[in-house]
């Protein structure tokens, strides 16, 4: 690793080189973001999570760019035109940008119109035209008639291709006309006239202009996704006055004839080669930052939908609603097994109610059942309305609606057909909304983050870097949460730090084969399971009831020899020792420090054995739409109703009111003073009450507010 790259990402993150090369020594050892944050702080100097990530990316970016520079440096050399400047040049730019301009004129090019004209001799003419002190410019040009030159114009055009091309090459140049893209670019767009009827939805831009340096990603991502679409024409472009102007002062000297055809060619240089080149360069990056807002918008609501409150080990009768196909029932036990499952009738056209409320009050009897889950699609209100008024249950149960999200994507998936070949999609839904409930990180780890539906401008953003992103966001919820070792699916293990698909595998066939694991030493003897993967995964994963109550915490394995002399000291056992806050209380931690364990490592056991195993999460909260609104005819301007935010993205929140139609709060609607990002006021799941402002039955939009409500 280069030492450079460790002092550039320090700079970039504000942070000490010696953090950054001891990150960068564990991540190329092949140990993972949540391992580094939470075991190895020493050597870190406690960095979170989201600084040892931005270390990994750049490190990688950089590594990149080394490869690039590799290939440049041999391209030139097997030219035979590497000199020792250009050399010290191209080995001290740490910009891409740079990099390439430096290796332009360089570049194999495809036949130019100025490598024809250097074919045709006329180099020797544009260097003589550039230097602009020529007034007979045809006296000049007849020189260097020929049979592929035939006129004074054939050849003044050939050598104002030259230096068009020298200009465009020229570095100064480009980094002048960057500055103006910079500076005073802006996006317009425009309507493909032809398809004015199929491109309504973008009306907005059909005549748009924004400055590039303040247009926000949803607006830009908008403007490109209907370009690919074919309905809009768009370009990035700076003011062109300003730009040659620029280009006119470093390239004109004197006021010669000779001037006068250099100016054509820088013109002719800005309008054909350095503005389309400097426009895709900028469009890229534009789009790259698009994407990362985007990408964060998804990602922190992802993180929240995983990290949503469970309600734990309770047995649940979930319902997937529906009118004329019935309602799904599935009954679960309190480790999310199916019980029991059918169909009832309780909504038009069959409208047995009587009957359905009699199966459902059975079934919550037979089955010991403590909570409901209701789907919120389809049918979803009069289901909820029909289980909370119209079933009498011999037990206390609490109802909740549970966001189907996604749910139809797991029943039809392999992971799904896996887990229950013999019942069919309608069936393997309903379990996915009961086991929702119970615990969302288990269940939604099972379906690509990308069907969950909590992003804005999914599709339009850059695949591999959306699943990244998304993929360290899933592994950072599992870790921060643990598994239980014991009863974590296969899917959950997959995400848990070392261990990956095929070992997850062999935890479980070991499992299946064995019986339940009895303490985390047992791990070395799953398959493919070595010192290493150990290392990295058996602080992430807890086991109930096991003989060492440390296994059933998040302190490493590493550091119990720690608490084991804390407790000897103190002439108690482990168990004692980790059941009494007064005895831990009189601990001095730095009597058991050492050169590999400090501070931080020796607080984070401490507060960890405050609440050993137990759940960082909130737990679930019953909630309970306005009795009065069913439909988006219920609804009338001025009222107040209770939600559930359903979507955050940069420009508002969308809130569940309890109809089909999710309504927005529009982020100038969420408080009274300025926010800058609805993220930083709202949370996925959060109850809010909202004011009804607007409502647009034809669009299918309904604006909320949330001022003075």
């Amino acid at each position: 690793m280069h030492t450079e790259h460790n002092k550039i990402i320090a700079q970039q993150l504000n942070i000490a080189v010696k953090q950054v090369e001891n990150t960068v020594i564990l991540l190329n050892e092949g140990a993972t973001v949540p391992f580094i944050s939470r075991y190895r702080k020493e050597m870190t100097g406690t960095l979170d999570e989201v600084q040892i990530s931005d270390i990994k990316n750049l490190s990688e970016k950089l590594e990149e760019l080394e490869k690039r520079r590799e290939s440049i440096l041999q391209t030139i050399e097997k030219q035979g035109k590497l000199t020792d400047d250009l050399k010290v040049k191209i080995n001290a730019t740490y910009d891409l940008s740079e990099l390439e301009d430096l290796y332009l004129p360089y570049k194999q090019k495809k036949k130019t119109r100025a490598v024809k004209a250097k074919e045709k001799g006329l180099e020797p003419l544009a260097k003589l035209l550039f230097k602009q002190n020529i007034e007979d410019l045809e006296s000049e040009a007849e020189k260097y008639l020929n049979d592929e030159v035939e006129t004074v114009e054939d050849a003044l055009q050939g050598a104002k291709d030259i230096i068009a091309e020298q200009i465009n090459e020229d570095k100064q140049a480009r980094d002048a006309v960057r500055r103006e893209f910079k500076y005073s670019a802006k996006v317009y767009s425009g309507l493909v006239k032809s398809k004015k009827e199929e491109a309504l939805k973008y009306e907005n831009y059909f005549e748009f202009n924004e400055a590039l340096n303040k247009i926000p990603s949803h607006r830009l991502l908008a403007v490109f996704r209907g370009a690919n679409e074919g309905f809009l024409r768009v370009k990035i472009q700076p003011d062109e006055n300003k730009a040659l102007e620029k280009l006119d002062r470093i390239f004109l000297k004197g006021d010669t004839n000779a001037t006068a055809l250099v100016q054509d060619a820088v013109d002719d240089a800005y309008k054909r080669l350095l503005l389309p080149s400097i426009e895709n360069e900028f469009t890229k990056a534009a789009k790259e930052k698009a994407d990362a807002e985007a990408i964060k918008v998804f990602t922190d609501n992802l993180r929240q939908l995983l990290l949503a409150p469970p309600l734990g080990e309770m047995r649940i009768l979930a319902l997937d609603p529906g009118f004329r196909t019935g309602c799904k029932v599935v009954c679960l036990d309190e480790h999310g097994n199916l019980l029991h499952n059918e169909t009832i009738y309780p909504h038009p056209p069959q409208k047995e109610t009587f009957q359905a409320g009699k199966k459902v009050a059975s079934l919550v009897s037979t089955y010991k059942i403590d909570a409901i889950a209701i789907g919120n699609g389809t049918a979803s209100r009069e289901t909820e309305d029909f289980v909370r008024n119209k079933v009498r249950f011999d037990r206390d149960v609490k109802v909740f609606v549970v966001s189907e999200d996604g749910a139809s994507v797991y029943s039809a998936s392999k992971v799904a057909r896996e887990e229950f070949p013999d019942y069919d999609v309608t069936v393997r839904g309903s379990v996915s909304i009961g086991r929702r409930l119970a615990d969302p990180l288990a269940e939604l780890v099972k379906i690509d983050p990308k069907s969950i539906g909590v992003g804005q401008y999914q599709h339009d953003v850059n695949q591999k870097e959306l699943q990244k992103s998304l993929d360290m966001v899933v592994e950072s919820c599992v870790n921060a949460v643990g598994a239980d070792l014991n009863t974590a699916s296969k899917h959950l293990l997959i995400y848990v730090s070392g261990l990956g698909e095929q070992i997850a595998q062999n935890v479980v066939d070991y499992r299946t084969e064995n019986g339940s694991f009895k303490s985390r030493k047992e791990l070395k003897k799953v398959k493919r399971l070595g010192d290493k993967a150990f290392e990295q995964c058996a602080g992430f994963l807890r086991i109930r009831n096991a003989a060492n109550p440390l296994d059933n915490t998040a302190v490493h394995p590493e550091s119990y020899h720690i608490v084991e002399k804390m407790a000897k000291d103190n002439k108690v056992t482990l168990q004692e020792f980790i059941k009494s806050p007064e005895i831990r209380k009189d601990i001095n931690l730095k009597d058991y420090t050492s050169q590999t364990v400090g501070l931080p490592t020796l607080t984070d056991i401490m507060k960890e054995l405050e609440k050993p195993g137990r759940d960082p999460r909130q737990q679930a909260k019953v909630f309970e739409f306005s009795k009065d609104v069913f439909s988006v005819d219920d609804l009338k301007i001025g009222m107040v109703l209770p939600g559930i935010v359903t979507n955050i993205t940069n420009f508002g929140a969308f809130v569940d009111v309890g109809i089909k139609q999710d309504g927005l709060v529009h982020i100038s609607n969420i408080k009274n003073e300025f926010i800058k990002n609805p993220a930083d006021v709202l949370k996925l799941h959060q109850h809010v009450k909202v004011k009804v402002i607007n409502i647009d039955i034809v669009k299918k939009r309904i604006g909320l507010s949330m001022k003075d409500v």
